[in-house]
């Protein structure tokens, strides 16, 4: 391929697909004109335009199978319009109608819709390339033959996200066709700053794997080699990777222009426009007439105007907030029972590993992953025997990438499966934030696709692991409308919780604490059983006050009920999101003094927000001030004694004294 002179083969390819491929980039490219004209009346918000790229597009999901899944870019409105989806429900969308696919809570082209298997983007670039392998990997599993195609810039190859999607899907063998679209700049940046390599094709090699480079202007070229590599991707699943040489001629969105583009660059792209040469091939050959382009440009137009106005006729959004807030999560069906059966006096780690286990009978679609599970069973033994019983499809080591294995839950879920993800200690969740709080926890909400994905974190201090393997960070993900957050405190809430995570279909982190693994012993029924997300526990009742812990610290005050009989409530929140509000009221209410448990420092915790909320609800029936009770705020220490300095333990009796003597 050169990028200076693009040539056009029709030899190889019949006039009826060639015709029907002019036809699918004149769609889109009359569709842009009209929507430049209501960008400038204010009639939409924003555009991103893919003038002059539609080739890419047009031609790669024309080249796919209708039930393949694809996941465009913002400048991929020819994937859009080749998988016929209606203009007045796009129009809808981008006017942030009620009937558009985001209901108005997202804009452009940042929306799915699983009827015609388009899986759209997040302006973070890098999460769906992650996504895409998940998808790929349900493909995979369940042996449907198919490819998944997943859409990037030059500009997304620099991030981490990219690396590490390209190195799973190589590891695992995924049959996902990854489409770089290198357009020339990242925004206002080119491509000289964003990158060395002489080509970024080349990167392929680095994670063996195939890639090649074509002409991203040739349409003929884009479908013709894309049909053929996925036609052998699905008969031998494998990544490959595509880089489209390309260029944008407008602006990164309109509104930022192109005057850092030099005019000689710009005018020999316009030359090399692919509508227009794609144009010119077919009245040479005769295979069309100028008639015939104005008739079908009528056509369209006159769609175009139907569309739009169905969909200026259609309903602003509902801005009911019970309906927002509803909107949230997808709503849980939880099959709550009081397990009668024999009890086992076991570990809370054993209880971990029985649920886990439980779950994994209960859904043969339920896949888990993470580093080290599966010969050597996870460095706290919970999936010791699972890769035996369950195999290596669903038992899956991972490489050392946090962020793509969340993607790629997400992925699994977007094509109906289960995942487990175990960071190996909750600390390295850092790495995989983006898109926990980003993809899982707003897809729901803005396109009615849930994430049906646990994430277990083993947590917490005690252990003299030091700063960087023992921090409790659940007030990390406490303020992120969309997860739901579980900390048990004892066996039977481990197993029970962890089932009733596992089987909602929602995203949730649930967290274990390290310490309790092998410290804590209790009786456990063997049958399965859930335990309702978002109901605390009530251990013990007094009238005197209220202390409310979750996690270790509940253990902290346990040994306390005695020696305090009948003068304080205990309540164990179990979940933090959705939290048991109710039940923490109702003791505020009837005790009147509370104090607030956590090994999290204060600073910004949960403990901090729940104590906002008793002043704010319970101010009139208060007899002192709300206490709080955290570890210190620093970084959490290794030492011993540093590590005990750190934690609230040796504080808590003093707590609860000088709250019963205010």
């Amino acid at each position: 391929m050169t990028t200076d002179n693009t040539q056009l083969n029709l030899n190889d390819i019949s006039k009826e697909t060639t015709i029907a491929l002019y036809k699918g980039m004149l769609l889109p490219r009359l569709v842009e004109e009209k929507m430049l004209i209501l960008l400038r009346q204010g009639r939409i918000s924003k555009w991103f335009s893919g003038i002059g790229q539609e080739a890419i597009a047009v031609g790669v999901t024309m080249a796919m199978q209708s039930e393949e899944y694809i996941l465009p870019m913002h400048r991929n409105l020819g994937v859009f319009t080749s998988r016929n989806i209606p203009l007045w429900k796009l129009f809808a969308q981008w006017q942030g109608k009620t009937e558009g696919f985001t209901k108005g809570r997202d804009r452009s082209f940042h929306f799915g819709t699983q009827d015609y298997k388009i899986i759209g983007m997040i302006s973070h670039l890098g999460p769906q390339l992650g996504v895409a392998d998940g998808i790929a990997l349900a493909q995979k599993l369940n042996q449907t033959k198919r490819a998944t195609v997943v859409f990037t810039g030059e500009g997304g190859t620099s991030e981490g996200d990219f690396h590490e999607a390209l190195n799973v899907a190589s590891v695992w063998d995924l049959p996902v066709l990854f489409c770089i679209e290198n357009n020339g700049y990242g925004l206002s940046t080119p491509t000289s700053e964003q990158y060395r390599c002489e080509n970024l094709a080349d990167r392929g090699a680095g994670y063996g794997m195939e890639s090649h480079i074509i002409d991203g202007n040739n349409i003929i070229e884009v479908y013709q080699k894309t049909t053929q590599i996925l036609e052998e991707m699905r008969r031998n699943p494998r990544p490959v990777l595509i880089e489209f040489k390309t260029f944008r001629r407008r602006g990164h969105e309109e509104a930022s222009g192109t005057k850092y583009v030099p005019d000689e660059l710009m005018e020999h792209w316009e030359q090399r426009d692919p509508l227009h040469l794609l144009e010119h091939e077919l009245l040479e050959k005769q295979w069309i007439k100028p008639a015939e382009i104005s008739e079908w440009s009528d056509e369209i137009k006159v769609s175009i105007e139907d569309g739009l106005g169905i969909a200026f006729a259609k309903a602003e959004p509902n801005t009911n907030i019970e309906q927002e807030l509803a909107d949230v999560y997808q709503p849980a069906v939880q099959n709550i029972t009081v397990p009668k059966g024999e009890t086992e006096n076991i570990r809370f780690v054993d209880a971990i590993h029985y649920g886990l286990k439980s779950a994994m009978r209960q859904h043969e679609d339920l896949v888990i992953m993470g580093q080290d599970i599966a010969d050597y069973g996870g460095v706290f033994k919970i999936t010791e025997g699972f890769l035996e019983e369950f195999g290596a499809d669903r038992v899956r080591n991972t490489p050392i990438c946090e962020s793509a294995i969340v993607e790629v839950a997400m992925g699994l879920s977007i094509a109906g499966m289960k995942a487990v993800v175990e960071m190996q200690f909750a600390d390295f969740v850092s790495s995989g934030f983006n898109p926990i709080v980003n993809y899982l926890a707003k897809s729901y909400y803005r396109w009615n696709q849930n994430a049906d994905v646990v994430i277990r974190m083993p947590c917490g201090a005690g252990v003299g692991a030091g700063p960087f393997h023992s921090q409790t960070n659940e007030s990390w993900f406490y303020t992120i409308p969309g997860l739901k957050i579980v900390y048990p405190s004892n066996p039977a809430d481990a197993k029970g919780l962890l089932l009733a995570s596992i089987n909602d279909p929602n995203p949730v982190l649930y967290f274990e604490h390290k310490a309790l693994y092998r410290s804590v012993y209790g009786e456990v029924p063997i049958e399965d059983y859930e335990i309702e997300l978002g109901k605390a526990n009530l251990i013990c009742e007094g009238n005197q006050a209220t202390v409310i812990a979750y996690g270790a610290a509940v253990n902290w005050v346990l040994p306390l009920i005695e020696e305090y009989n009948n003068v304080f409530d205990l309540i164990d929140l179990r979940t933090l999101s959705p939290l048991d509000k109710d039940c923490i009221t109702k003791s505020v209410q009837k005790t009147g003094r509370v104090l607030l448990i956590s090994e999290d420092n204060l600073t910004g915790s949960v403990c901090s927000d729940i104590a906002a909320m008793i002043g704010e609800v319970c101010f009139k029936y208060l007899d002192a001030p709300v206490m709080r009770l955290g570890s210190i705020d620093t970084p959490i220490p290794f030492h011993k004694d540093l590590e005990s300095n750190y934690l609230p333990v040796k504080k808590i009796q003093n707590s609860i004294k000088s709250l019963l003597e205010y």
